[in-house]
């Protein structure tokens, strides 16, 4: 069986005719069994080409049902890495290699490889059973799925054992190295670093140092076989760094790292202890259990039973006086809004991460979407205006973090802080910020001279903020709750007026927040014939097809939107001003349905996607210019 892979004729004999190309960019994709270390192989590779100057943009795709039966179809794990020499925005729609750890992962993955890549498969896992459990009707994968793209047999796991049948482990525990014997082969191909791969391995298992030496010398089995083989390869790659990089220190990170950086950074500015509440939900657990490693920092976290504790013991640190944090996915956020509205009626600094994930209930939690942003505008009981941030990419989640604890903590109010899993468990290469070049963080905390007739909705006339009284402050006894206060004693009121006044203050304050943020930018043409509008995570996808649209003669702009409540102050003269609009999103038209009710005089083209996946770049391109010919 296994020689019909060997005699694919695309196949290059293993001679020692391998030469080195320079190349701008190259796309790699793991893909294997949830077991089989698929993510742990794409983030060394990831980290080590950021390391060395390349900017990445990765894309973790886990499987939803994370449980699965080993070499099923519903398990497979994928790992996709997009690395360039200049700026790069979206993990691929394709990429280059594939690797392909087994007959399931070859079936649900090869049609994300290039018609012009190489498909490398573990030989060792296509036997008739992994076979069958892929539901193949043959024993021939590669002709029963057409594929046509070049394939590379490898032994993988065979290799793997060999290297280490004296290590002292068991069989189990040796298969499981075989991850790194494909990312060594990859390293090969692409010359990567193996210093470095190798410096990861021994960090990640500092503690158990036979895992760490036994993953390194199945790391260099698989770089060998590439160096001494060839392994069927025509050519091996260089990837070179842009020499106008901007100069810094940089690091590959995630977004749900940068989303605890960002708090912390803001924490620190602010000259405050950084709380979070939270029950770990699939995917924002990582912020979490970053945030859970800086106790050094004066960092507080507490893992709770439930999301309703988690907002909660936050909604209870705010009152106290801390930079009150609580994260979640959409499912947490439903459990989470009583508390929510809590913060909101006593007008206390709260942020809530909202990391989206796929479909209602348990639905897709491993998938991303961008299906939360109704329930994140709206979703409360009572008259409950919320202001609404949306990250762009892994790496703005730090500047998303840092916004939003600014807001909540200066305007004194929840504020919601929209990621999704593709940014959250995607990363990207970060430049290390100066925080000095951040804005200062002043909460309005009331002065000596206020105590006289204080009460604790004495606000600034200016922007409707009520002032702080941190509890234990001298001269400042007061009481807030979720009852509706009276606005001049702060005493329990039932007046009706009072009520409408309240409310009407409470809506009045988020909209002032227009005028701290940023006016809206537009990328692209200036005297477009097409408005690409976005929001959030899509915006690497979207912002690569305007480009290639340019490229091509056709007159595009795009505007991505990170505000959402409030919109920036000039959103309806740039909605006015472009012949024709689409806003593309990862929902039913959530967004698109939200500014045609705050400009109800402008015709919006809709594209919509709820696939829990990122969009395609070729896709959107298409359907794009499909409007502007209408």
């Amino acid at each position: 069986m296994f020689t019909k892979f060997g005699s694919n004729k695309q196949n290059h004999n293993m001679s020692n005719t391998n030469n080195k190309q320079k190349v701008d960019q190259i796309v790699v994709r793991f893909s294997g069994d949830s077991g089989d270390g698929m993510q742990l192989a794409g983030t060394i590779f990831s980290t080590i080409s950021a390391t060395v100057g390349n900017d990445i943009c990765t894309f973790p795709d886990y499987p939803a049902d994370i449980r699965a039966p080993q070499g099923v179809l519903t398990g497979v794990s994928g790992f996709q890495v997009h690395i360039g020499a200049d700026k790069v925005l979206t993990p691929g729609d394709q990429c280059d290699i594939l690797i392909a750890m087994n007959p399931a992962a070859l079936k649900t993955q090869h049609k994300y490889c290039k018609p012009t890549g190489a498909i490398i498969i573990d030989t060792d896992s296509f036997t008739e059973k992994d076979l069958q459990k892929a539901e193949f009707k043959t024993d021939d994968p590669i002709a029963e799925l057409g594929i046509t793209c070049e394939v590379v047999p490898c032994p993988i796991t065979s290799l793997c054992q060999e290297t280490l049948k004296e290590s002292g482990l068991d069989n189990k525990s040796i298969v499981r190295c075989k991850n790194m014997v494909a990312l060594g082969l990859v390293c090969w191909i692409y010359d990567r670093d193996m210093t470095l791969a190798e410096n990861m391995l021994r960090a990640k298992f500092a503690k158990k140092p036979e895992i760490a030496d036994a993953n390194i010398k199945a790391l260099r089995a698989g770089y060998d076989m590439g160096h001494n083989t060839h392994t069927s390869i025509a050519h091996t790659y260089s990837v070179e760094s842009d020499s106008d990089k901007k100069k810094g220190r940089y690091m590959d990170i995630n977004g749900n790292k940068a989303t605890a950086y960002g708090l912390i950074a803001a924490a620190e500015k602010a000259g405050m202890r950084l709380f979070l509440g939270s029950y770990p939900i699939t995917p924002a657990t990582d912020i979490l259990h970053e945030l859970a490693k800086h106790k050094s920092l004066g960092v507080i976290t507490m893992q709770a039973e439930d999301e309703i504790a988690g907002c909660a013991s936050a909604v209870g640190a705010a009152y106290a006086g801390a930079l009150a944090c609580t994260s979640t996915s959409g499912p947490g956020v439903c459990l989470k809004s009583e508390a929510i509205n809590l913060a909101v009626i006593t007008e206390l600094p709260l942020v809530i991460m909202n990391v989206q994930r796929g479909g209602p209930s348990t639905g897709l939690p491993t998938k991303s979407e961008q299906t939360d942003l109704l329930q994140a505008l709206y979703g409360r009981n009572g008259e409950s205006p919320i202001p609404v941030i949306a990250a762009t990419s892994p790496t703005n989640c730090f500047d998303a973090a840092y916004s939003a604890c600014k807001i909540a903590l200066e305007h004194m109010t929840p504020v919601i802080l929209l990621t999704d899993a593709f940014i959250a468990n995607g990363s990207a290469a970060w430049r290390l910020p100066n925080i000095e070049e951040y804005p200062t963080i002043v909460p309005p905390y009331v002065t000596p001279e206020m105590q006289e007739g204080w009460s604790p909705y004495k606000r600034n006339p200016e922007n409707d903020v009520r002032y702080w009284a941190v509890p234990g402050t001298p001269g400042f006894t007061h009481r807030i709750g979720g009852l509706e206060k009276s606005a001049a004693t702060g005493a329990i009121s039932n007046d009706p007026a009072n009520h409408h006044s309240m409310v009407e203050t409470r809506a009045r304050k988020v909209e002032k927040i227009a005028f701290d943020i940023p006016e809206q930018k537009v990328e692209g043409c200036e005297d477009a014939d097409l408005l690409i509008v976005g929001f959030g995570g899509t915006y690497g996808h979207m912002c690569e097809a305007m480009q290639q649209m340019n490229a091509e003669g056709k007159k595009v702009a795009l505007a991505q939107f990170q505000y959402i409540n409030p919109l920036p102050r000039n959103t309806a003269e740039i909605l006015r001003k472009y012949k024709k609009v689409v806003v593309a999103e990862q929902n039913m038209g959530q967004f698109a349905g939200y500014l045609q009710t705050k400009i109800s005089d402008i015709k919006l083209h809709r594209y919509n996607e709820v696939k829990g996946q990122p969009f395609t770049v070729a896709t959107l391109v298409e359907e794009f210019t499909k409007i502007m010919e209408e």
